[in-house]
């Protein structure tokens, strides 16, 4: 819930695009950091102290900050165009029951998918609650092109806008990458190299600080075009995946393999991260911020989860014939099928993404075909040509007549 508002206050308060995509890279350089700092605090409670201080850290971190948007935050930039309206009618407007079927149809989603690597696909409780899942997907979509525009949770005519759907391709891939990295080596450094808790933290550093260097990154689409600037970070991406498929098994390959890749890997998703985010935001209507950021998030988690329980399902299967989790193999074929995703990804976007919108004007509010707009602007003008010699036509009879 916090990321699409915060990313709402931040479209309205950098209108400017030069100035909004340089905010938002901060954001994502932002959370980057505080990913590793995550870890890193995290490590120090678990090391010297007890993992419940890590929860009581991050409440606490939570209420003051909260607290402070109170007053920090300007007023102006917080109202939304219906501010006027009364709770009962900003009630009535909300789609609850799509927000509804789609949250369930998100929970079966992920608890399949997540248990489907460790019960195994062919349960009966994993399979029907990933064809329930799908079937409320449909629904949810369905449901939504019955409501009026104002009132759906997701306007349908959201995907057709340019470039937006395969923008939102991209969006599962950044959090799939680290989450992966993460998951793989903290399991590997802690579980069978014995390191602590502290040190794992620390050979993770270079993912937040090279990550928070690129998050400036966003201005870069003034200087040459965005399908560039995120390729050059999908095939940064899968260089480091390559180097993590390759080596990493043991700790003295940290230097030669684990941390190249993580520079490297870092910066690309940085970079596939800060301008997707920054293009999906110019690709719909300003008034649509909320619901463009409720998306770019949902992606990044569902690329998240989904990403984890396959990466894990096939980690395991390769294990259990090939030495055991004290072995590399099921982790490198686990980077390989992350490989496999981001050549998907780069074929994808290379292909379908059009650069002619790059130079085009953001969408405006309210417009749902343009078509449809330029039919009736047409209309409209041959309405006035028409009324203008009928008018003239009679003048011309009244002139006519008085000289008569």
């Amino acid at each position: 819930m916090t990321i699409p508002s915060a990313l709402t206050l931040l479209v309205k308060a950098f209108p400017d695009p030069l100035a909004q995509a340089r905010a938002i890279g901060v954001f994502g350089g932002c959370g980057a950091l505080a990913n590793i700092l995550g870890v890193l605090i995290g490590a120090v409670f678990v090391q010297w102290a007890s993992y419940h201080w890590t929860f009581w850290f991050t409440g606490i971190i939570a209420v003051s900050v909260g607290m402070s948007s109170l007053f920090v935050i300007p007023p102006h930039i917080t109202r939304a165009p219906e501010h006027r309206k009364s709770r009962i009618a900003k009630l009535k407007s909300l789609d609850i029951i799509g927000v509804s079927i789609l949250t369930v149809a998100m929970i079966l989603f992920i608890f399949a998918i997540t248990s489907g690597s460790t019960e195994g696909w062919a349960d009966q409780t994993v399979l029907s609650t990933l064809i329930t899942s799908i079937v409320l997907m449909i629904g949810f979509f369905y449901w939504e092109t019955l409501l009026p525009v104002e009132k759906v949770a997701i306007p349908p005519r959201t995907w057709f806008y340019k470039n937006f759907a395969v923008l939102f391709t991209l969006t599962l891939l950044p959090f799939f990458w680290l989450t992966t990295v993460f998951t793989i080596f903290t399991n590997l450094w802690q579980g069978v190299f014995n390191l602590s808790a502290i040190w794992t933290a620390i050979h993770m550093l270079p993912i937040g600080v090279v990550a928070s260097a690129m998050s400036l990154t966003g201005p870069l689409t003034r200087i040459c075009s965005p399908k560039w600037i995120i390729l050059t970070g999908l095939v940064m991406l899968a260089i480091a995946t390559t180097l993590l498929a390759l080596g990493g098994g043991n700790l003295d390959q940290y230097w030669t393999f684990v941390f190249p890749a993580f520079a490297i890997g870092s910066a690309g998703t940085m970079l596939t991260y800060t301008n997707t985010n920054v293009l999906l935001f110019r690709a719909a209507p300003a008034s649509m911020a909320g619901t463009v950021g409720a998306i770019f998030t949902g992606g990044l988690q569902m690329g998240s989860a989904i990403g984890l329980a396959a990466v894990s399902s096939i980690e395991t299967s390769i294990e259990a014939t090939h030495g055991g989790p004290d072995e590399y193999y099921g982790r490198a074929a686990a980077f390989w099928l992350l490989l496999s995703v981001i050549g998907v990804e780069i074929i994808s976007f290379t292909c379908l993404y059009r650069r002619k919108a790059d130079n085009q004007p953001q969408p405006e509010s309210g417009v749902h075909d343009e078509g449809e707009l330029t039919r009736c602007e047409t209309s409209s003008e041959g309405e006035r040509h028409t009324s203008t010699p009928t008018k003239a036509g009679l003048n011309e009879g009244e002139t006519m007549a008085q000289m008569t």
